[in-house]
């Protein structure tokens, strides 16, 4: 049984009526060809019509082709809307942190479905993709979000996934697929030297209100700016960081959970990579750690606030982090409690640190992501490694 054929529409009197009424009424005529075909769940299906015969068979032949090579698409499954598709994507998602499934919604919300939402999947181009993404860019007085590097690849990246779980039932191929992103720049990246570490280590530890009481954190902020600075920890890490995993005596801190806000609460969960690590503890900051640990059990907080509250981001960033990166006169330079983790980074590297050294300390999933972020920063070694090569050529000769 053919599973498609071409029908001649003259042969329903319905259709000889429209015609001989199109004619009257001195219009075009509806088509007179008509292509049906069973989908895969055996139902009858029009795939539209055509004024010329050989054209509905060219359909006809495309269809069947489709079906016996198993690609076929029911043509109604791209009308449904992206914002419909991304929030039966996003009640799948039983697979990641409640911190990331809040992550992807925030993104949808802000970004993804006020361009897309309303929009047939079959609607959504390459190319509209990639004015999309040029768009996130721009400051918001040209329209733009004004977003960085890191956060348009976020967007695009949640954006993506949705088209992506779209394939190939009612996609083709994710029309997101190849768009070229942002890569962060340099410039992003922000590296004190020692000296305005312990400026800003120092200014932090002496913060005062406005009534001139000590701040919330300032008991911690000199052990917290030094740790992230001289460890790379993120600051979600080194803020959950307990006693227990804390150990002074080897100099080795183990990092197993982190902070994450959800629904403004704080939550506990891996690490970013999935991953537990071991890091070093310089010799010089035991002594800037031991007092915050003295007399407190394994499972306490290492950093806590006067009141023994955590230690969160928002709040740390904007009361006491700011202030402190003003009063040493580093403000303007774009500098975060994030961004900690460059200097570290960067310290290490000048220090001799090799790359895989660098990626075990900073938690990367690969070395290539470390040498991508920190690449320029490794010597020029070139030249040491051609002459180590010409006196083994010249021993080995010799012999």
């Amino acid at each position: 049984m053919a599973r498609a054929w071409v029908y001649d529409r003259t042969r329903d009197k319905a259709y000889v009526e429209a015609v001989k009424k199109a004619k009257e009424a001195k219009r075009t005529p509806p088509a007179r060809w008509m292509v049906r075909y069973y989908d895969p769940s055996g139902r009858t299906k029009s795939a539209g019509t055509f004024k010329k015969k050989p054209d509905a068979e060219k359909k006809q032949t495309e269809i069947e082709n489709s079906l016996y090579e198993g690609s076929y698409r029911d043509p109604s499954a791209s009308k449904v809307t992206l914002g419909q598709m991304a929030e039966k994507w996003l009640s799948t998602r039983t697979d990641i942190k409640r911190s990331t499934w809040w992550k992807y919604r925030g993104l949808l919300d802000s970004h993804v479905l006020p361009r897309w939402g309303d929009l047939p999947l079959s609607a959504v181009h390459n190319e509209d993709v990639a004015v999309w993404v040029a768009e996130l860019q721009k400051p918001r007085e040209e329209g733009g979000a004004n977003l960085g590097a890191s956060q348009t690849g976020h967007a695009h990246g949640v954006l993506s996934m949705v088209l992506e779980w779209c394939v190939p039932r009612r996609l083709p191929a994710n029309p997101a697929r190849g768009v070229p992103l942002p890569k962060p720049s340099e410039a992003e990246h922000v590296y004190l030297d020692h000296v305005q570490v312990e400026a800003l280590a120092s200014a932090a530890g002496e913060l005062r209100t406005s009534y001139g009481q000590i701040a919330a954190a300032a008991p911690v902020n000199r052990a917290l700016i030094l740790l992230l600075a001289y460890t790379g920890l993120r600051f979600n890490e080194a803020v959950a960081l307990r006693v227990g995993r804390v150990d002074l005596d080897r100099r080795r801190i183990r990092v197993v959970v982190a902070f994450a806000e959800v629904e403004g609460k704080l939550v506990e969960q891996s690490p970013k990579t999935g991953k537990s690590r071991t890091v070093p503890v310089p010799p010089s900051l035991v002594e800037e750690l031991r007092p915050l640990m003295r007399g407190r059990s394994e499972s306490d907080l290492v950093f806590t606030t006067r009141r023994g509250g955590e230690v969160r981001l928002r709040n740390w960033r904007n009361r006491e982090f700011g202030k402190a990166v003003k009063a040493v006169g580093l403000d303007g330079r774009g500098l975060t409690p994030h961004k900690l983790r460059h200097t570290a980074a960067s310290l290490a590297i000048a220090s001799g640190a090799d790359v895989k050294v660098v990626q075990s300390m900073l938690g990367h999933a690969t070395a290539t992501m470390t040498l991508d972020r920190y690449g320029h920063l490794f010597p020029d070694r070139l030249d040491e490694v051609a002459e180590a090569m010409d006196s083994a050529r010249l021993r080995a000769l010799a012999a």
